[in-house]
């Protein structure tokens, strides 16, 4: 007995929808497993456990569309403290002005030098009224205005909850962990899952896109201005949203589902002869 950790939502929609040849394709490759390993008749899908899949998000971020199965259990993220010190600068923070993180995770520090730069831009140009955290691990980033903070690494959960908004590439975690803090988004995603994960955040309202390879400062300070002014419903979308993830019970509900799928499979004990 197994069960499946889905640790974003665009496991739990059909990512090949649009291209259905590809689709057949990776059919194809399923049944020649089977075939060879497994029994030729069986519909599942190796990637989701018959006993249950437990899924780190939420059902206003996956949608309407039908789950893989009645054993999927949406239990929001796992947001929990970290352990370990930081030194962020916490007094450069203005409280005057409105705080906007820039990330683009740990995956992608290599790709990320030109999108970087032009955010530094559109925040400078918008510090007035908005002060910029900006996370590059890969230190690609020059010189940089006095009023952008770049480090290589932020506390992000506590920054989160004194931010206004988040500009980043839409990996799972760090939109989820956005929206449990009822903020909205800028989305530039990069590969992976990334571009259905930023789909289904414009879907519910929560979010706006950008082009990561195309963007350049005055749209992404556009993008960055639409999202803080709340032109959209933005910010209301993303408390929604962060209340239906905090509701849902994160680890906690995670242990209860395993528990009770457990209990739901534990051979009965042999009775003594």
């Amino acid at each position: 007995m197994h069960v499946t950790s889905a640790s974003t939502s665009a496991e739990l929609v059909d990512p090949l929808a649009e291209l259905p040849k590809v689709g057949a394709w990776l059919a194809g490759l399923l049944g020649g497993l089977r075939a060879r390993i497994g029994d030729p008749a069986a519909p599942g899908d190796p990637r989701f456990s018959p006993h249950g899949v437990i899924a780190f998000t939420g059902r206003e971020l996956v949608g309407d569309a039908p789950l893989p199965s009645a054993e999927v259990h949406l239990v929001g993220p796992a947001v929990a403290p970290r352990a370990g010190s930081s030194d962020f600068p916490w007094e450069l923070l203005d409280p005057s002005r409105r705080l906007v993180l820039v990330s683009l995770g740990t995956a992608n520090a290599d790709a990320g030098g030109r999108f970087l730069t032009e955010a530094v831009t559109a925040l400078d140009a918008l510090g007035d009224r908005v002060q910029g955290v900006v996370v590059d691990p890969g230190r690609t980033l020059g010189a940089v205005p006095p009023g952008v903070i770049v480090r290589e690494h932020v506390p992000q959960l506590d920054l989160l909850a004194r931010a206004d908004a988040v500009v980043c590439h839409a990996g799972h975690n760090t939109v989820c962990e956005t929206l449990w803090h009822g903020l909205p988004l800028v989305l530039a995603p990069i590969r992976d899952d990334q571009p259905i994960v930023a789909g289904q955040v414009v879907d519910a309202g929560a979010g706006v896109r950008v082009r990561f390879r195309r963007v350049d400062a005055a749209r992404l300070g556009a993008a960055i201005t639409t999202v803080l002014d709340d032109t959209g419903g933005h910010r209301a979308a993303a408390a929604s949203i962060g209340r239906s993830l905090r509701a849902a019970g994160g680890r906690s509900a995670a242990a209860d589902h395993l528990e009770r799928i457990a209990a739901r499979h534990t051979p009965l004990p042999l009775l003594p002869r």
